[in-house]
């Protein structure tokens, strides 16, 4: 869910700007899961870029002291939101801890990082969103540690029907500063598509499975 468009087209924008999602239908990417792909996403690139890391921050902190008011913790997902997700917590004056996707085979055999008290309430964040799976394998992780996992905020999110069914059958509230329809409006206004390409971004998202075979 997109709380504020203006928000919403302005990151969309800015992750368009420094090629953190590019866009090539005509040429498309090899996702690791066999996917072809016209869109390839990279969140992590805008900790290279003060301004827009800080605008992500900021307008992730306020969304989340909106829905949420101000939590006890924050919880990065590793790898890729490990970097915001510190920031966020930064910014708020709150705790920080993230969660791997598997116990470390060693030492402490970790797979949540940082101290984490029972009962706490944790807003997660999250880079981006695709099928949600490795998403909401980190709710579990907190779970099971017995936080009080109180939804969670991402950068962008492509919006398949998938994500939407896994968030709702795990019963996690999801809001994402973008989403895949404010990138769309976004690339076509600014020139970087043409209504051709827009038409197959489209038609990708409906059935990125077999899309392009």
């Amino acid at each position: 869910m997109i709380l504020n468009k203006e928000t919403a087209q302005k990151t969309a924008a800015l992750l368009l700007q420094i090629n953190a999602i590019k866009l090539q239908p005509q040429n498309p990417f090899t996702w690791a899961s066999g996917w072809k792909s016209p869109i390839y996403c990279d969140n992590r690139i805008t900790l290279s870029y003060p301004m827009i890391r800080n605008y992500i921050r900021e307008n992730l902190a306020r969304q989340i002291e909106e829905l949420y008011g101000k939590p006890e913790m924050i919880a990065g997902v590793a790898t890729g939101a490990i970097g915001i997700g510190a920031l966020v917590a930064d910014y708020l004056n709150v705790p920080f801890c993230y969660v791997r996707p598997e116990a470390k085979g060693h030492g402490r055999q970790n797979k949540i990082e940082g101290h984490l008290e029972p009962n706490t309430n944790v807003v997660v964040v999250e880079d981006l969103i695709s099928t949600g799976k490795s998403s909401l394998l980190a709710v579990e992780a907190l779970n099971e540690a017995n936080a009080n996992v109180k939804g969670m905020l991402a950068i962008f999110s492509y919006g398949f029907n998938t994500a939407e069914e896994n968030f709702k059958k795990a019963n996690v509230a999801l809001n994402t500063l973008s989403n895949y329809e404010m990138l769309l409006e976004e690339a076509e206004k600014s020139k970087y598509i043409n209504s051709e390409e827009a038409a197959l971004l489209s038609e990708w998202r409906e059935n990125p499975a077999v899309w392009g075979q």
